[in-house]
């Protein structure tokens, strides 16, 4: 699959750590060129606070053989959206692919207390951090995208269509990850008469910087972390989805597709594709048949 993207252009929305970055990367690889944004540079830090930085990321795409472009965008602000997608549309007249997987509310996120008992500012904060960024990014972008048949758009969220029919134990993440599916399945709808496609993905228990960080591990000891949290035995890389997402976008007839919920499981599985690690973990796999109790209930030996 080397080079098949050479010539494509791709907006990664998000693209400054986990996923969003793991997805740009792969892309790179591919020999896509990649516009990786997001709101932390090496001289500006989000409101999260970490230290990754979207030139970082760039920097990673063209090592791997693509071309990464940075650019520093909030995407609430549709200007800001207008502007970069103006830009990409002046230096490469298309946009075949178009990922948003920005967020940025995990710290926001009030687990086991009801609605009313939590801080509705931050509530409201996640819904505008992980639906509204999405909404403005693809009004401006789509109208690039379908200028040629083919484009795909890949929205990324926490959680397969299956497992996100229950309730996720806190109503803002909530309405949030199950509202990001319906944003890529209407999309799918109103694509379809241009021939481009929409999806939804999901990773797994993601070993994001941030998730190492929580356990105290790295990616070489990330094992470690499973004595916190049982689960995490089944956990993955931001790669695993992210040579998933390269793979789909390489694909001639990735709208076979399109208006379907996705995890990194299913797309290593319909590519033939592994983990870094060679294995293919399988934690959605693993709750539909054992449950996602706080202790583990099966054997995940055939989980991986």
């Amino acid at each position: 699959m080397q080079q098949r993207l050479h010539g494509k252009v791709a907006l990664v929305a998000g693209a400054t750590r986990g996923a969003g970055r793991a997805i740009a990367v792969e892309l790179g690889r591919l020999g896509a060129t990649v516009y990786a944004t997001g709101r932390t540079t090496r001289a500006q830090r989000s409101e999260m606070n970490r230290p990754e930085a979207i030139e970082d990321t760039a920097d990673l795409v063209t090592a791997a053989g693509g071309t990464g472009i940075a650019v520093q965008v909030d995407h609430l602000d549709p200007a800001q959206v207008a502007a970069l997608v103006a830009r990409i549309g002046a230096d490469h007249g298309r946009l075949d692919v178009l990922v948003n997987d920005v967020w940025g509310g995990d710290h926001m996120t009030e687990w086991g207390r009801p609605l009313w008992e939590q801080p509705l500012a931050g509530g409201l904060r996640q819904l505008r951090l992980g639906l509204e960024t999405h909404i403005v990014t693809s009004h401006a972008a789509l109208p690039l995208l379908i200028r040629q048949p083919g484009g795909l758009v890949v929205e990324v969220t926490d959680g397969t269509d299956a497992y996100n029919a229950k309730y996720r134990g806190s109503f803002f993440y909530d309405l949030t990850k199950v509202s990001v599916s319906r944003i890529a399945k209407a999309q799918a709808e109103e694509l379809r008469p241009y021939g481009a496609a929409a999806v939804v993905v999901t990773p797994g228990f993601l070993r994001s910087e941030a998730m190492l960080d929580h356990f105290g591990v790295t990616e070489d000891t990330w094992r470690d972390g499973i004595a916190q949290a049982a689960h995490f035995v089944l956990s993955e890389t931001p790669y695993f989805l992210g040579r998933g997402v390269a793979a789909l976008a390489a694909d001639a007839d990735a709208a076979r597709f399109s208006g379907r919920s996705l995890s990194a499981t299913d797309l290593a599985r319909q590519y033939g594709l592994t983990d870094v690690d060679g294995s293919v973990p399988d934690i959605w796999g693993y709750f539909a048949d054992h449950g996602d109790g706080q202790e583990m209930s099966g054997d995940p030996a055939g989980y991986r």
